[in-house]
């Protein structure tokens, strides 16, 4: 239990990247052949000061293994594993309750190959993770594709060599494979080195952004007020609820003076909005908002995570318990009474937190991620902060306010109705994440109406528990409902039939943002939706030249939830629409998408080399390095030569702005 926590915490820590772009690894690859059946790929990495690379087998509950990929190899086989050249050292993590092997300074990895036709075609990687004491990389590669020809009987090599300058053909690459032991290539994709339409037009698109709107300070309230929501709904949880009369009562008996014990129990309060505060600027701090976006959007994470909110929706059901160990809080609440002033105060609230962790740790983890792809550093702290402040709040009153303590509610089984209720909630947002991993590889398996009738299922179901036809194991056997609970009903049931209609095609704006896009309907009866006619870049920019219409590229995710805002509320308008469907051609890019692309392509970012695997790959290399910008949704209107029209456009639900951006840009093209 203890590692899966770890690695709980972890998984919710590296879900962004370095928001200062580190690079404290400098890495070089080659093939170095030992004879003519064998040699070995190298892979080489330098260590600044302070930092270390992993190496290789630690496991699945340690931290990144550096591992050994082969996305080609033609006419060569791996021999046996990965191996390392260099002084590995050992550590015993008490964290991840095991040894850890790394390296510092240099180390290089080896992968030994055999030979086995006489030319070979070689294209893969290493893959590693970089850490110092303070912050860890994203997974890293190190790069490496080879060509060439081995020399086989001297003889026929000399016969071969003849022939050919009789006739000469005599390629230069035919020479260059014979003088080098091997050759590193680039390939080049024509589609992106050497087309126009991707050349950069960042400054042509921030000139006439100009004095565009910035929705940052919008994104940062609505941040604030879904982490005090979280907050508010953690405090009714049996974990934090039933602590405060008792550490409330605990400090005004502590000190005979009320002034005293009030301003000691404020400090309580402050100190858990300073504890969670600093774990969301841990993750701004030691990671940035591009990765977790990325991550967000990743279908493998959103895979994990759909089981996550799984497992604690069962154990909000009644089916087991998820606690932290209780030599964690033990420790930190015998520290709090050894130590006096502030220091106890600040490590009582500690223990707070880890006594409070099976039912806040869900609250958090589903906060750290909706907060994922706003596209703002400030994010997981903005968002930390409205959580502990709603779960401060009500020491700090009661602590000024004594006399409440008589007032407020006890706790009881209706805290075990909302834990349940809590449940229901859970298990409906993992259909959410399943659904990302579901689009982005194409299964099919949970398609809009899939998705929809289990929704209905769900908070059907959820309705027949508040008004007491279903029970769970920890329930009262004597439980009724009461007002609060069927008005609750009523909603939840309300909210059911609402979604019936969405089985036959209904735009159901409510849940947009949640649901998968309606091109995922297999009946559908609504004929004013907007659908891309494309979702590849230079088809569309052809089409629209053929056609003599402006594009209006539209960056997307299928795990984008902003997205699907956008496209329920603006894009359902019959203005928009209109101008969509007949003015423009509508290119839909997916970053997500993990379709592989037929050949894998080779690009320098940064001065950085890195290859783009899939189409999301593909379509997240054109949005930074022609538009310089990484977030979804992003809307931008170009030519037919892909310059930009217009400035910019991101997440605004703004019916009539948005007209006024399309028909600006109509003008603009004529």
């Amino acid at each position: 239990m203890k590692k899966a926590l770890t690695t709980l915490v972890l998984l919710l820590a590296v879900m962004t990247v370095a928001a200062q772009m580190q690079d404290p690894v400098h890495v070089r690859s080659e093939l170095k052949k030992i004879s003519d059946t064998e040699g070995e790929l190298l892979f080489s990495a330098t260590i600044d000061p302070g930092w270390h690379v992993y190496s290789t087998g630690l496991g699945n509950d340690g931290p990144i293994s550096t591992t050994f990929h082969a996305d080609k190899m033609e006419g060569a086989k791996t021999v046996g594993g990965l191996k390392f050249r260099g002084k590995e050292l050992k550590m015993f993590d008490k964290m991840f309750d095991m040894e850890l092997r790394y390296f510092e300074g240099s180390v290089t990895f080896v992968q030994k190959i055999q030979f086995t036709q006489p030319k070979y075609d070689i294209k893969c990687y290493v893959e590693y993770g970089a850490c110092n004491d303070q912050m860890c990389m994203p997974p890293s590669t190190i790069e490496l594709a080879a060509t060439g020809e081995i020399k086989a009987d001297k003889k026929k090599e000399e016969d071969k060599e003849k022939i050919e300058e009789d006739k000469g053909q005599v390629s230069d690459t035919l020479k260059t494979t014979e003088t080098s032991s091997d050759s590193i290539y680039l390939p080049q994709s024509p589609s992106i080195s050497q087309s126009d339409l991707w050349q950069p037009v960042i400054g042509e698109l921030q000139a006439l952004n100009g004095e565009a709107s910035d929705t940052t300070n919008i994104a940062l309230w609505m941040i604030f007020l879904e982490g005090l929501l979280g907050g508010f709904l953690a405090l009714f949880t049996p974990c934090v609820w039933p602590i405060i009369p008792m550490t409330v009562s605990f400090f005004l008996k502590r000190n005979k003076e009320r002034s005293k014990a009030i301003r000691e129990a404020t400090v309580y309060g402050l100190s858990i909005v300073v504890i969670y505060v600093l774990l969301g600027l841990a993750v701004t701090l030691l990671f940035g908002a591009s990765a977790l976006n990325a991550l967000a959007t990743n279908a493998v994470f959103n895979i994990l995570f759909c089981l996550l909110l799984v497992v604690f929706a069962a154990s909000f059901f009644g089916a087991f318990e998820l606690t932290l160990p209780s030599s964690w809080s033990s420790k930190i609440d015998a520290k709090s009474e050894s130590t006096t002033g502030l220091l106890s105060i600040f490590l009582m609230a500690f223990t707070l937190v880890l006594v409070s962790f099976s039912c806040t740790g869900p609250i958090i983890g589903f906060l750290l991620v909706a907060v994922s792809t706003q596209g703002s550093i400030l994010g997981p702290t903005i968002g930390m902060l409205g959580f502990a402040i709603a779960l401060a709040i009500p020491f700090t009153l009661f602590a000024l306010f004594p006399s409440l303590l008589k007032q407020a509610p006890k706790s009881g089984g209706w805290m075990n109705t909302i834990k349940v209720v809590l449940g229901f909630i859970e298990l409906a947002f993992a259909l959410k994440f399943l659904s990302v991993a579901d689009l982005a590889y194409g299964w099919h398996i949970l398609d809009r109406e899939v998705f929809l009738a289990l929704w209905i299922v769900i908070f059907g179901l959820l309705g027949a528990y508040l008004l007491g036809w279903i029970k769970f194991p920890h329930d009262d056997e004597d439980r009724r409902t009461n007002v609060p609970q069927f008005f609750l009903a009523m909603a939840s049931l309300a909210f059911t039939v609402y979604m019936i209609p969405g089985l036959w095609g209904a735009p159901c704006k409510a849940i947009s943002a949640f649901t998968p896009p309606m091109n995922t309907q297999d009946f559908n009866l609504y004929q004013g939706s907007v659908e891309a006619r494309f979702t590849d870049y230079e088809q569309g920019m052809a089409a629209a030249k053929a056609e003599g219409k402006p594009v209006i590229v539209d960056f997307t995710g299928f795990g984008c939830v902003n997205c699907r805002k956008m496209e329920a509320a603006v894009w359902s308008d019959p203005q928009v629409a209109d101008l969509l469907n007949k003015k423009y051609v509508l290119v839909s890019l997916y970053v997500d998408d993990k379709t592989p692309l037929a050949e894998p392509i080779e690009v320098t970012e940064n001065g950085q080399k890195r290859t783009l695997r899939t189409v999301g790959d593909k379509w997240s290399y054109l949005q930074r390095t022609k538009f310089g910008a990484n977030a979804q949704p992003f809307y931008v209107l170009l030519n037919n030569e892909g310059h930009p029209l217009m400035g910019s456009r991101s997440y605004d639900e703004d019916v009539a702005a948005y007209v006024d951006f399309l028909r600006e840009g109509l003008k603009k093209y004529d």
